[in-house]
């Protein structure tokens, strides 16, 4: 795990081959977004809100333990990455607690709450977080 200061990147890390860095797999966060960026001779970048991750989960096999290294798994409201895999990461317990962390910080600072996320029991269903697609009157005015 390491720490960057330029940039306001608070941890970033590559998918480890045993507890060797040596992929073209990369994974950071900042205080807002987490970004994922993998390939060679073609490239993805992905970034998803922190403030949209609902669920992390940690898995970490025998020999991902004998290496140091673990898989976190992030259920998220973004549409394009629904599931993010943060795969062999080192230091993969203290990974989960500083993005939890940065989650809770970033939802407070959003005003994000469970509703937002889940939807209320006012008949709104799942609610995408965009302000622009929920109607304040309610489910039978319609959206837009």
């Amino acid at each position: 795990m390491s720490k960057k200061n330029d940039g306001g990147i608070l941890w970033a890390d590559r998918k480890h081959h045993l507890w060797f860095p040596i992929s073209f797999t990369k994974y950071s966060f900042d205080s807002e977004r987490l970004y994922l960026s993998s390939g060679v001779f073609s490239s993805r970048d992905d970034e998803c809100l922190l403030y949209r991750i609902l669920d992390i989960s940690l898995s970490r096999s025998f020999g991902q333990k004998f290496f140091g290294t673990g898989t976190i798994e992030l259920n998220t409201r973004d549409r394009s990455t629904p599931i993010i895999r943060l795969e062999n990461i080192s230091n993969p317990k203290e990974v989960r607690k500083r993005l939890s962390e940065q989650i809770e910080s970033e939802r407070r600072r959003n005003h994000v709450v469970g509703k937002d996320m889940y939807g209320s029991s006012a008949g709104y269903g799942p609610v995408d977080l965009d302000p622009d697609l929920v109607d304040p009157d309610g489910p039978d005015q319609g959206i837009f």
